[in-house]
């Protein structure tokens, strides 16, 4: 068993003004896909994008994973409260976020973006979606950080003892999915983006991949007690979180079949 790194939650301390380890990982996962969508801009001009254009996108995905994961996490999760008190749904202090109803939400900003700036859907979500999982990656840490989201009690040997997760050892499933939601499918979506595929090609092996990798490891993270029976939905080992991403996969497959027997929608 692993000792728990006692971190404080609050990254910096200004007087009366506290910075938490999460709101900084927000900032700087918005802030590399800013930094990295201009990098990829400038070295294949051929792709069409302007500074102007990243900042936006950057603008619209930063208000669909804040807005969305907001609204998504309480009518998801929390829709018993959400209901007895409609004014919780802006409470974000108390915390609280989903990453698919964030989708959903970035989904729609992408939508009106690609309008916007007279590109195809699949155009921006296949740009956009190799730069997401940095930021994923990131806050899965604050997760681990803030002692939150943890594991099912484990006695493998890097399990730990969780501040808020009683006295028993556990996985560190916030680890687990900020390495396979966040980094390793940051490095396969960047090196399998790097030359051109066809359109839908690269947001289905995002959507596909995070989504198995959010289903597996749903067996490693504790399920949310106030869910269904225990925190399964069905048959003693469905979660939410399962059924939120099988969708995804099926999508991310279909988008992946699509690309490679439609070559004549082979884009740039």
């Amino acid at each position: 068993m692993l000792q728990f790194p006692d971190i404080d939650p609050i990254a910096i301390q200004l007087g009366p003004v506290a910075i938490h380890w999460y709101g900084l990982m927000y900032l700087l996962g918005f802030s590399m896909v800013w930094f990295l969508g201009n990098n990829r801009a400038k070295k294949r001009p051929e792709l069409g994008w302007t500074e102007e254009q990243i900042s936006d996108l950057v603008f619209y995905g930063a208000m669909g994973v804040i807005v969305g994961g907001r609204i998504g996490y309480m009518f998801f999760y929390n829709f018993d409260s959400l209901l007895q008190n409609p004014l919780s749904l802006f409470k974000l202090w108390e915390g609280g976020m989903s990453f698919h109803g964030g989708l959903v939400a970035v989904i729609l900003g992408m939508v009106y973006f690609g309008r916007k700036h007279k590109k195809t859907f699949l155009e921006v979500t296949d740009f956009m979606v190799p730069l997401t999982p940095i930021g994923i990656g990131a806050v899965r840490i604050a997760n681990f950080i803030n002692g939150e989201l943890w594991g099912r009690v484990s006695d493998v040997p890097w399990a730990m003892v969780f501040p808020t997760g009683g006295p028993e050892p556990r996985h560190p499933s916030q680890l687990y999915e900020s390495l396979f939601e966040g980094w390793i499918l940051f490095a396969v979506l960047w090196w399998y983006s790097c030359i051109q595929r066809p359109t839908g090609a690269v947001s289905g092996l995002f959507l596909a991949w995070y989504g198995t990798a959010r289903f597996t490891i749903e067996f490693f993270r504790q399920p949310d007690a106030h869910m269904g029976e225990g925190g399964f939905m069905a048959f003693q080992w469905l979660t939410m979180g399962q059924i939120l991403s099988t969708p995804m996969i099926l999508a991310g497959l279909w988008l992946i079949w699509r690309a490679y027997t439609k070559p004549q929608l082979a884009t740039k």
